[in-house]
């Protein structure tokens, strides 16, 4: 009984989406360095950021200091974990990129250009990482 051996190589979609999850674990990395460095300044001084208009969720800055910062490291250990092909990587990045996008938008009215920039990425995170099929595998190709 033959076997074919010849190596496969891999499509130009799944190239595209490879290239996309690596990209979104660096991505996730310095989202997650940007959040601590944001929750940072939040904690630091109350008034770094100022609030543009009225908005039903006000928080203290102080408050969405401690958010971000926490956010911002359990998204960048996520993003390690990510470039590291780990699948609990994969997952938390998921969940966490869809937290950010949420949180963001909470956190317009204090930096309404971030935010949308932030939400951004961490829409691309989530495309990237829902469309890579061959995430985790040990495969060759």
């Amino acid at each position: 009984m033959s076997q074919n051996t010849a190596p496969r190589k891999p499509s130009t979609a799944g190239a595209w989406a490879s290239g996309g999850t690596l990209f979104a674990g660096v991505l996730m990395l310095v989202t997650g360095f940007m959040d601590v460095f944001q929750g940072i300044a939040g904690i630091a001084e109350d008034d770094v950021y100022t609030r543009v208009g009225d908005y039903v969720f006000k928080f203290n800055l102080t408050t969405w200091g401690w958010i971000h910062l926490i956010l911002g490291v359990i998204l960048a250990i996520a993003g390690y974990g990510i470039l590291k092909g780990a699948e609990w990587g994969r997952v938390t990045g998921i969940a966490l990129a869809s937290l950010n996008v949420l949180l963001q938008f909470l956190f317009l009215p204090y930096q309404p250009w971030w935010a949308l920039f932030s939400m951004a990425i961490s829409i691309f995170v989530i495309w990237a990482l829902a469309t890579d099929d061959a995430y985790g595998r040990d495969e060759k190709f």
